[in-house]
């Protein structure tokens, strides 16, 4: 069997193993991308955050999203029947971007996959590893080819860069059950998005819906916006019919999404996706680690997906870094408790979402706007800002923040 040698063999061409190659190629290593689809190709998690423009500028990728003129969004809009929270991310209390994009991910993972390889790196597709072995002194992994010939790579290091896909968490048992209930997913795109104007235009809408499920609406550029619901499996039971028909009635029971979306047509079959929150084991092991969603996913509410993947690329590469060139590193020190943290934070306010202390404040009469701006900052994707007792002491402060509101509401 044919064998290839490089320092570091990516899992993965999508945000999280686009981003590390960037990074590592930039610093003189040798790399081989291996993905196991063809890009574009569709892929949900499709509202970005600002934290991700400053790690897309630092890998030398922002200029190739830039020039794609995706829609951009300025901040996110919860609706609740006629209750609205408006967050604006030019009032976020951490210094950063401003602003992101909608992103049909399909065009956007290939945008940034295109640039890397435009730099030298190699990118396989339609190659996937079928195995993984791990030495004192290299990695080797089994590679099948589309032709279903294999080969094998020997490595320095492996990062598993593989999303959904977790190919390192399957070959090496390291999968646990996610601690959040079991949720669904029905989704599609349209047109006849009846779009807010001007600055309001491409932020996301996050519709409650009146029967314990919640909707969002985010637009592209290219006229299409895609939709869906999320929900526990029992809610959708309450919906006979085809996928295509769940989906039109859950939108059109909720007042907010029925008004803007009252003259859609779906572009694509409704999709489906079950019980997509996950976990690991562990984060890293004996040269490799993991990146990205093939980490842990929580839920697509305040879309920290790609955020995180980038996030967890850009330390993973710089801990990889010092590491290749011979620096003595903790890899759970600087890379697994710093990527955790950020984890941890969201995973407060997901918690919070659904338990309804996030409703409770989002949706106060009497919100504080100092406290809103360090929330906001949060839901730019700024979880590892410190200075932000919203951050640091998230769960605490959003449970003590929860009931001070309903107290204040309960003597109105």
């Amino acid at each position: 069997m044919k064998t290839v040698e490089t320092d570091v063999l990516i899992i993965g061409a999508g945000p999280a193993g686009s981003s590390a190659a960037a990074l590592l190629q930039r610093e003189g290593f040798k790399l081989l991308v291996v993905e196991k689809q063809t890009f574009p190709r569709f892929v949900i998690g499709e509202s970005m955050l600002p934290s991700s423009m400053t790690l897309l500028q630092e890998a030398g990728l922002l200029d190739a999203i830039e020039q794609k003129s995706f829609m951009r969004k300025n901040g996110a809009v919860f609706l609740r029947g006629d209750e609205t929270c408006n967050f604006d991310f030019a009032n976020q209390f951490t210094d950063g971007f401003k602003y992101t994009y909608q992103v049909p991910r399909g065009d956007f993972d290939k945008a940034l996959a295109d640039a890397v390889a435009a730099r030298g790196v190699e990118i396989l597709y339609r190659h996937g590893v079928t195995a993984v072995n791990f030495e004192p002194t290299h990695a080797s992994a089994t590679i099948e080819a589309p032709d279903g010939e294999k080969f094998q790579v020997r490595a320095k290091f492996i990062l598993d860069c593989s999303g959904y896909g977790r190919v390192l968490p399957r070959l090496l048992d390291l999968e646990l059950p996610s601690n959040f209930p079991v949720r669904e997913s029905l989704f599609t795109h349209v047109t006849g998005d009846a779009r807010p104007a001007e600055r309001e235009e491409g932020k996301i809408w996050i519709c409650m819906h009146p029967q314990d499920a919640w909707i969002w609406i985010i637009p592209f550029s290219n006229g299409k916006t895609s939709v869906g619901v999320v929900a526990t499996p029992e809610f959708f039971k309450q919906f006979p019919g085809e996928p295509d028909a769940q989906l039109r009635a859950i939108l059109m029971g909720d007042p907010n999404a029925a008004k803007r979306l009252a003259k859609m047509e779906f572009v694509m079959p409704a999709q489906r996706i079950s019980g997509y929150s996950c976990a690991v084991k562990q984060l890293y092991g004996e040269r490799f680690a993991l990146v990205g969603n093939a980490t842990e996913f929580l839920d697509p509410v305040f879309s920290s997906g790609v955020s995180l993947a980038f996030a967890s690329a850009n330390r993973a590469a710089k801990v990889l870094t010092r590491q290749l060139r011979g620096e003595a590193v903790d890899w759970q020190v600087e890379y697994a408790d710093h990527v955790m943290q950020g984890i941890n934070t969201f995973r407060a306010y997901v918690a919070g979402w659904y338990d309804g202390k996030l409703p409770q404040i989002f949706f106060a009469a009497n919100k504080n706007p100092d406290i809103m701006r360090q929330v906001c900052s949060v839901l730019a994707g700024y979880v590892w800002d410190k200075s932000n007792p919203y951050v640091t002491q998230a769960e605490r402060a959003l449970g003590l923040l929860a009931k001070i509101l309903g107290g204040q509401a309960s003597k109105m």
